[in-house]
């Protein structure tokens, strides 16, 4: 049997968490809960989306470093879903080196196929 494999939009950090990232988010959890009462292997992957120019302005318009500032939203998300029972299996943020990894590995294997 295939893996069940769902994950939610990967959020922009330019606010914090707000109705439409939750229902989202308890939807993809649900769906997830769903499959595994059925009998089958399932895979929830949600995050945050740590580049762009709204996340650069965010920062700017508060006087803070970029960084700093997805940083501190990235983590708003991440503890709000334990707080709603959401279990998800994987968080990941687009500024960790294991994202960087396979972007790169993505665009590399495109590329070679041009």
């Amino acid at each position: 049997m295939k893996t069940f494999y769902i994950t939610t939009p990967i959020y922009y950090v330019n606010g914090p968490p707000h109705l439409g990232h939750t229902y989202t988010t308890v939807v993809a959890d649900t769906l997830t809960r769903f499959a595994k009462l059925e009998g089958r292997d399932a895979y929830f992957l949600t995050g945050t989306d740590e580049h762009g120019t709204k996340n650069y302005q965010a920062a700017r318009d508060r006087g803070i470093d970029t960084q700093t500032w997805v940083d501190g939203i990235s983590a708003k998300f991440r503890d709000l879903w334990p707080t709603l029972n959401v279990e998800n299996d994987d968080f990941i943020r687009t500024t960790e080196e294991r994202h960087r990894k396979v972007v790169q590995q993505v665009l590399q294997t495109a590329v070679s196929y041009t």
